[in-house]
This record gives C-alpha cells, sequence and structure tokens, in this order.
C-alpha cells in the first residue's frame, strides 16, 4: 500500500552516493548526497553542493592545454586567461566542453535522478543494511532543500524496510520538518554556534530558523543527535561549546552530542567551481587533547559525547 502512494518519478540533483559509511547513523550506509544549501559555511568541505543546479568543475591538474573545450563552447564561457578557465556568468552547465575533455579536467557536479533511478542504486546494497542493521542516510547540501524529492526518496525507503537518517541543518520551513519527519528514524542535526552574529558572519544566514526548528524536531519524538563542526576562530572555545551543550540538554530528548574536528579535505575543490576558500589557510585542526577537553565540557552536563572525523 505505502509502495502505490509514493511518487517515483520525482526528479532531484544527487552529487554523490557513497556506500559503506559506518559514521552516519548506524550499521553499514549508503549516503545519497543532494545538491543545493541555505548555508554557506566558509569552512564547508562539499562547496560544490551549495549550488542547486550542476555545476562545471574544473581541476587545472589533469588539463594538457589542449583548448579542445574552448573550442566547443557555443557560449564563450571557457576562457584560458582566467585562472578558473571557466566565466560563471557565461556557463549555463550544459556539459558539452565535458564531452570533449579527454583527461577529466572537466567534470560535473550534480545528476538530475529519479527517485526510482536512486532506488535502484541502493537496492545493490540491501543485504548490507539488513545485515548490519543499517540503512540510507540522505546528506548534501541540505537535503531539506530539495524537500520534495526527499520526502519521496524517503517514503520510497521506508518502502523498502530500511532505516532512515538525514543529515540536516534545520533550515527551513516548518511544513517541510512536518511533511519529512514521519519518515525519518534518525535526524543527525548540525548546529554550530549560538552566537547569532558570528552565525551570520561565517554561514551567511542568522540561526533562529534552526534553532527554533530543533525544538520542533524534538517534538516529533525522532531519535536526535546533535553534530557541532569545531572549527578554530569561530566555535573552538569552551563557551561556544558549552552554550551548544547546555542548548542541546534543555531539548530533554537529546542523549548524544558528537564533535567533529575541523579539517581541510575539501579546500582544493573551491579551485574547481571557480571560489575562494572561506577560512585562513593556517588554521589547523584541533588536537586531540582540545577535542577531549571540548568532549569532557559535554559529558559533564550528561550528555554522551563522541569525537568524530568531519
Amino acid at each position: 500500500m505505502l509502495k502505490n502512494e509514493v511518487n517515483y518519478e520525482e526528479k532531484g540533483i544527487v552529487f554523490n552516493i557513497q556506500r559503506f559509511s559506518v559514521n552516519d547513523g548506524p550499521g553499514l550506509r549508503t549516503i545519497v548526497f543532494l545538491k543545493g544549501c541555505p548555508l554557506s559555511c566558509r569552512w564547508c568541505s562539499n562547496p560544490e553542493s551549495q549550488n542547486k543546479h550542476r555545476q562545471v568543475m574544473f581541476n587545472i591538474k589533469n588539463c594538457i592545454d589542449c583548448h579542445q573545450c574552448e573550442e566547443v563552447c557555443k557560449m564563450g564561457a571557457i576562457d584560458f586567461k582566467f585562472n578558473y578557465r571557466i566565466d560563471r556568468n557565461k556557463c549555463v552547465n550544459c556539459g558539452e566542453c565535458i564531452e570533449n575533455c579527454y583527461s577529466g579536467a572537466l567534470t560535473m557536479s550534480g545528476e538530475e535522478m529519479t527517485v526510482q533511478q536512486v532506488i535502484d542504486e541502493l537496492k545493490k546494497e540491501s543485504i548490507q543494511f539488513r545485515r548490519s542493521k543499517g540503512g540510507v542516510t540522505l546528506s548534501g547540501g541540505e537535503p531539506l532543500m530539495q524537500s520534495k524529492f526527499t520526502l519521496e526518496l524517503l517514503k520510497a525507503c521506508k518502502s523498502m524496510g530500511w532505516h532512515t537518517t538525514i543529515e540536516t541543518t534545520a533550515y527551513c520551513s516548518e511544513k517541510v520538518i512536518k511533511d519529512i519527519l514521519p519518515w525519518v528514524d534518525l535526524v543527525l542535526l548540525d548546529i554550530k554556534t549560538l552566537d547569532t552574529n558570528k552565525h551570520f558572519e561565517y554561514i551567511g544566514v542568522n540561526n533562529e530558523i534552526i534553532l527554533e526548528n530543533a525544538k520542533k524536531i524534538i517534538q516529533f519524538g525522532i531519535e536526535t543527535i546533535i553534530r557541532v563542526p569545531v572549527i578554530p576562530e569561530f566555535n573552538a572555545d569552551k563557551k561556544s561549546i558549552e552554550d551548544i551543550a547546555k542548548f542541546a540538554k534543555g531539548l530533554n530528548k537529546v542523549n548524544e552530542v558528537h564533535l567533529l574536528p575541523y579539517h581541510k579535505y575539501g579546500v582544493n575543490k573551491y579551485e574547481c567551481i571557480g571560489k575562494e576558500y572561506g577560512m585562513r589557510k593556517k588554521i589547523n585542526t584541533p588536537s586531540n587533547d582540545v577535542m577531549v577537553k571540548f568532549k569532557t565540557i559535554v559529558e559533564d552536563l550528561g550528555i554522551c559525547c563522541n569525537i568524530g572525523a568531519h
């Protein structure tokens, strides 16, 4: 009955499907990364996820200067005088340059897929889901930004009997929360700071909607884990971590917080999409000693805390 209620033809933009994850929900999981995010975190490790549309990426390390892409681009968007080769104001992301790039310097981030196409991919891991008590995690970007596609995909996953998780900033309307949460088993909720001014400065949006929606998510009674990216010069200090821990404690039903140390794994992607990295290059990952101190702050409030890769 449930299966008949799913719109398997609903389309969304997916930029990656990652298998055998063990850090984004229980058991072995497949993560479906969706394009589009209303936030612009300076440290974002998936900057290609922020744009909701398909996006041409250019990796200069693979370029052999054959100029084939320049010759086939009808929009005149390829210019070898540009540092990043692509004039983003002219590029329409048609992909013709990619088809003629034999060195792999040009690639496309994002593929339009139907719910059925994604489910067909996920079915390949269904045995692993059952054996490990795992399932499917939707991430991004912000999966709630593609709310119609996310809803239908979650419904389809539940019709298969799979455990469902979403990793979200909760920056969305109350209606989206109410529509989608009934189909979710676990929420991985990103809370970055309680300081509104700092949130806007480093992320580009205020945090009031996020904090209010956090309370609404808890009211649904769905298991929720709060995730905190620990970023030097932003929130890697006692007060910031303590404020978030106290907020989590005040939600009553949050029993676990994950502290995710800052890393630079996605820095090279910024050049590929013609953007500047938003953090100072000399900022380093917090030491294990520092992370343990932050972990203790959370645990002292009676909340289970883990330090994990971000």
